[in-house]
């Protein structure tokens, strides 16, 4: 009995020790692969037609604002006001009919006074992977500024190089109090995921329709 107990408790270690060593290496070749390509500063980053802003939920579960989708927004203005950009795809997650990250961003945006003109919504941006295959293969872009907080904007980039998809990331302000230990764990599996869907898994996105064109 205690011979097998040793046996379970070694197994479960090294199991253990190996998927750390997975989760490390994944996370560190995003972030080492993209660095160069991601910016803070509006007069750095170069000019593209189109800007992708990445969805998030408007509201928290305790209805409190998510800070991570103002910042977003705040950093999806700018672009735009500086002339970065001429376009935003808003692309998120609309799969209930009372969940809508597109529309939500929309409605930030306009508030804000960006046009509706240049305000193209993605509905089926159920995944990062989904939104970033999809802006090159629905969208026809050949190059994007990816928009969101700068864990996510790697990630993002990671993909586009993949994909063949020229970008750049803007990285919205960090956000500190609201979820950032969680985030932080499960940004770890989201990098394994990615590179296991580019990799391996050859993943596709659950949605692909005809061409959108922008302009």
């Amino acid at each position: 009995m205690i011979f097998l107990f040793r046996k379970t408790f070694k197994l479960l270690f090294y199991s253990t020790v190996v998927l750390i060593l997975i989760l490390s290496i994944c996370h560190m070749t995003i972030a080492y692969s993209t660095k160069t390509q991601l910016y803070t500063v509006v007069d750095s980053i170069p000019k593209t037609k189109v800007g992708i802003v990445l969805g998030t939920s408007r509201l928290l579960a305790n209805v409190t604002k998510n800070l991570y989708f103002s910042y977003r927004i705040a950093a999806a203005k700018k672009l735009f006001e500086a002339g970065k950009v001429n376009y935003l795809i808003l692309s998120g997650d609309n799969r209930v009919n009372n969940y809508n990250e597109p529309k939500d961003m929309q409605k930030a945006l306009t508030e804000e006074g960006i046009p509706d003109s240049c305000l193209v919504l993605d509905y089926a941006g159920l995944r990062t992977f989904d939104s970033m295959v999809r802006c090159k293969e629905v969208f026809g872009q050949d190059s994007v500024i990816v928009i969101s907080q700068e864990f996510h904007t790697a990630r993002a980039v990671f993909i586009a190089n993949k994909i063949g998809l020229k970008a750049f990331g803007f990285n919205a302000q960090k956000v500190i109090n609201q979820k950032a230990t969680y985030i932080k764990i499960r940004e770890f599996f989201s990098r394994t995921k990615c590179i296991l869907d580019l990799y391996i898994l050859g993943t596709k996105p659950k949605h692909l329709r005809k061409k959108n064109k922008i302009g």
